[in-house]
């Protein structure tokens, strides 16, 4: 009879990769479930703001780009595109709307009703959702995650934007600053530059991509060097003007050293993404986020509370929708009493530039740290299908312990370099050793025959080079 005062079994706490994920899981093992969303559509940061608007931009702005810089009429099509950003911006917004519209179609398929607001604690097995109180054995937080603000910098979305407001810009700028040299500021930042703008990408530290490979870095800076970017690396931003539709960017040496102006038509603010944490009421849970913004969780994603669980943006590790959904799997099927595990070792990030550039498991560097390792690599410009295909930028690497074999990461730049990492993760997943990826049959020609070569090379002996 206790279990009638609950109106859910499972309660989800937004609607993004993460929390629609595991609002339908456990609506497939049989749980009564909930999911509070206060946007109009459902789907979060990702589906509304994020990696999808942004991979239909990039991918229209691609086709654009091959006809304008001659690589079409290489291939002996002879183009003179013109910009029609309305449409540009129109398809984007027709993938947003199918694919929202696709969630909120699983959900009724799957039986899962969606709350419309803003979630707050007010107990810990209650939240409170548009002024009426919702009772549930279990709650999942997959709140997401918002974008890192530099301070002294406000963002208007006309001169001064964000990643949002990146994706929203009715006229080409002239000059992009770009804020931050990583994965968001590089992607948007390809789009305009595809599209005619000139883009200066600032960066802190002494390379772009935080976390990757070393390899990885420095070959693609040398590409986005050679497609248009100019990078001013060890170098901090301390401050933006706007006068009018004008931003002058300062800009100083990290080490220290005489600043330097730069002025721009749009100031793009990509310097990372922080937890959604604010407004929960956590405190009322029984709940603190830690230091980063964070809720601690363990293994099975329980945190401190019995009954409150958490995935996704909002508890540590990076910051993926594939690595939410992942765990808005696992998350639901131990709510459901069985076994749900994400093996955090085998995620892999991906740049939707072009080329593309992924990687999955350690670095060279954090490699070596470990122990002795063994490297094969293999370029691109010896692959058949990307030469065919006018695409020889960039390389695979894969990374194997010198004793045992394993393969222990795998990076690469290739134009098809999101797909091709997918090989790597399922072999890491199964423990493979370079010599099982090796002794693999690849189809012929194929993007994906680098990667065999690369795992050849771990034993030093690579066919086509």
């Amino acid at each position: 009879m206790a279990d009638q005062i609950y109106d859910y079994d499972v309660l989800v706490i937004g609607s993004g990769p993460g929390g629609y994920v595991a609002a339908i899981r456990a609506a497939q093992l049989g749980l009564k479930v909930a999911c509070a969303e206060s946007r109009e559509t459902l789907g979060g940061t990702c589906l509304n703001v994020g990696c999808i608007p942004s991979k239909a931009m990039l991918h229209a702005s691609e086709y654009f780009d091959a006809a304008a810089n001659g690589t079409m009429a290489k291939m002996g099509v002879e183009v003179t595109p013109v910009l029609n950003l309305p449409a540009m911006h129109a398809q984007r917004l027709d993938a947003v709307k199918q694919l929202t519209g696709g969630i909120a179609f699983l959900f009724k398929k799957n039986k899962v009703d969606w709350l419309k607001g803003r979630a707050a604690f007010t107990s810990p097995d209650t939240v409170e959702i548009a002024g009426k109180s919702y009772k549930a054995k279990n709650i999942v937080i997959a709140t997401g995650s918002s974008v890192a603000t530099l301070p002294g910098v406000e963002v208007d979305q006309k001169v001064i934007v964000d990643s949002t407001g990146a994706l929203e810009l009715s006229a080409v700028p002239q000059h992009m600053v770009v804020i931050g040299g990583g994965v968001i500021g590089l992607e948007l930042g390809s789009v305009w530059r595809r599209l005619g703008a000139q883009v200066t990408c600032v960066e802190y530290l002494d390379q772009i991509l935080p976390g990757f490979d070393g390899d990885v870095r420095k070959e693609a800076n040398k590409i986005f060097k050679k497609q248009g970017f100019e990078f001013r690396l060890s170098s901090k931003v301390t401050g933006v003007a706007v006068s009018g539709m004008t931003a002058t960017v300062t800009i100083e040496p990290a080490a220290g050293g005489a600043a330097e102006t730069i002025a721009a038509d749009c100031v793009l603010v990509s310097i990372g993404r922080r937890p959604n944490t604010e407004g929960l009421a956590l405190d009322r849970a029984g709940l603190a986020a830690n230091a980063r913004g964070q809720i601690e969780i363990g293994d099975d994603f329980r945190t401190a509370v019995p009954g409150i669980w958490a995935i996704g943006d909002v508890v540590p590790g990076p910051m993926l929708a594939h690595k939410a959904e992942d765990e808005g799997i696992a998350v639901a099927e131990n709510i459901a009493g069985q076994t749900g595990i994400v093996n955090h070792a085998v995620i892999p990030s991906v740049v939707y530039t072009f080329p593309e550039i992924a990687g999955v498991g350690l670095t060279e560097e954090q490699a070596r740290e470990k122990g002795e390792i063994k490297v094969g690599k293999f370029p691109m410009s010896a692959n058949s299908r990307a030469k065919t295909n006018h695409e020889p930028d960039g390389f695979v690497k894969v990374i194997a312990d010198a004793k045992t074999d394993r393969v222990l990461g795998v990076w690469a730049i290739a134009s098809v370099a999101g797909t091709m990492i997918a090989e790597a993760c399922a072999a890491m997943e199964f423990g493979a050793t370079s010599e099982d990826i090796a002794y693999t049959c690849h189809a012929h020609p194929t993007h994906a025959e680098a990667m065999k070569e690369a795992a050849m090379g771990v034993m030093g002996k690579p066919i086509h080079i």
